[in-house]
């Protein structure tokens, strides 16, 4: 029962946290970060991440928690100061020379390949493990398909018995489409979250198709 209160805490302060992106990290931890850079990762470029989450002012993402038709979050990109995209839900996402990322944490990192891997370091106490577990593949969400998808799996040990586990996906020309979360515990998932795309509108004009 205290590791079930514990998860639902956990998963409120992460929602609370703002942004599509950022509801996606795993926010078990908090204090200074420090980003673990691979050394093959030195001359990664953000060409191909920025295509995977488009930031500009005005850009909006809706998407429904856990299938509920009365439960929608949306995600509109209020402002932009000094290369930092601020959101009507508090995320701050930005791009560097390594990929996407919010103050604590990269969220996507090029190259978008499957088996790529990176950690993040948010606290004293907790690290983040990323991995590209699919690239070039179709997803779909209730806001249709879309090609060549990359889902990243971001895993953070809550204590010796559970791991908590995110699976983001993105689509590009679009941004994040799909959040999954389960805790990981005793050979077991438990879910504990799933936010969908429902909609999104780009600031140069209407949401283009999905494939």
């Amino acid at each position: 029962m205290a590791q079930a209160a514990r998860t639902d805490i956990e998963m409120k302060r992460s929602f609370g946290v703002g942004g599509a992106v950022v509801l996606g990290a795993l926010m078990l931890g908090t204090g200074c970060s420090k980003n673990v850079e691979a050394a093959a990762d030195s001359g990664a470029s953000t060409g191909d991440v920025a295509e995977y989450y488009p930031l500009a002012v005005g850009n909006r993402w809706t998407y429904r928690l856990n299938g509920r038709e009365d439960k929608e979050v949306t995600v509109e990109i209020l402002k932009e100061e000094a290369g930092v995209f601020h959101d009507n839900q508090g995320g701050q996402l930005f791009l560097d020379g390594y990929g996407l990322r919010d103050p604590k944490r990269y969220l996507l990192r090029g190259p978008l390949k499957e088996g790529h891997s990176w950690t993040n370091v948010v606290s004293v106490s907790s690290t983040e493990r990323y991995r590209i577990v699919q690239a070039g593949e179709s997803c779909q969400t209730l806001a249709g398909t879309f090609p060549r998808c990359v889902q990243v799996e971001a895993r953070n040990r809550m204590d010796a018995k559970a791991t908590m586990v995110n699976t983001m996906t993105f689509a590009p020309g679009v941004g994040m489409v799909r959040i999954e979360t389960v805790v990981e515990a005793n050979g077991q998932l438990v879910p504990q979250t799933l936010l969908e795309l429902t909609a999104w509108q780009l600031r140069d004009g209407a949401a283009p198709p999905s494939g």
